[in-house]
């Protein structure tokens, strides 16, 4: 992967949904720290469902233990990151092809859920970045400012 590129973690306007390569999840773990945002980090490996995707985002988010383990409950949950210190969120999700090839239909869900998140923060001009390690479909490295 190239280390050129003009995402900005620190920008709101950036935020969104990204795939990356699981090499490149290190160094955005770093970029987003030196951006004042909070990291989530979720190994996906072996991660063949909802119930199991949800239970490692609930313990990544560190989620209430009332936290309902449905979508509606997720995307409440990461439209309200308030818990979590930082100016912004960064959440990685390794081995993210792991869910893709088991249950398309969750991972589908899934990116919907992200993608909405980080609309409703890009409104409320709060970074939300979502990064999800996959074979293909790799972006450039954000530069660091």
């Amino acid at each position: 992967m190239s280390a050129e590129g003009s995402l900005d973690l620190t920008q709101a306007h950036d935020g969104g949904v990204y795939f990356v390569e699981a090499a490149d999840l290190d160094a955005l773990a770093t970029a987003a720290k030196e951006g004042h945002l909070y990291v989530c980090r979720a190994d996906l490996a072996g991660c063949h469902d909802k119930s199991e995707l949800l239970k490692r985002l609930a313990a990544a988010l560190k989620l209430p233990s009332g936290f309902g383990h449905n979508w509606d409950a997720l995307l409440d949950s990461l439209r309200d990151l308030g818990w979590l210190h930082g100016v912004g969120h960064a959440l990685l999700l390794d081995h993210a092809n792991d869910l893709r090839q088991a249950a398309l239909k969750d991972f589908d869900t899934l990116l919907s859920i992200l993608h909405e998140s980080a609309s409703f923060a890009m409104d409320q001009n709060r970074p939300f970045f979502a990064f999800l390690s996959l074979p293909e479909h790799p972006i450039a490295l954000p530069t660091h400012r």
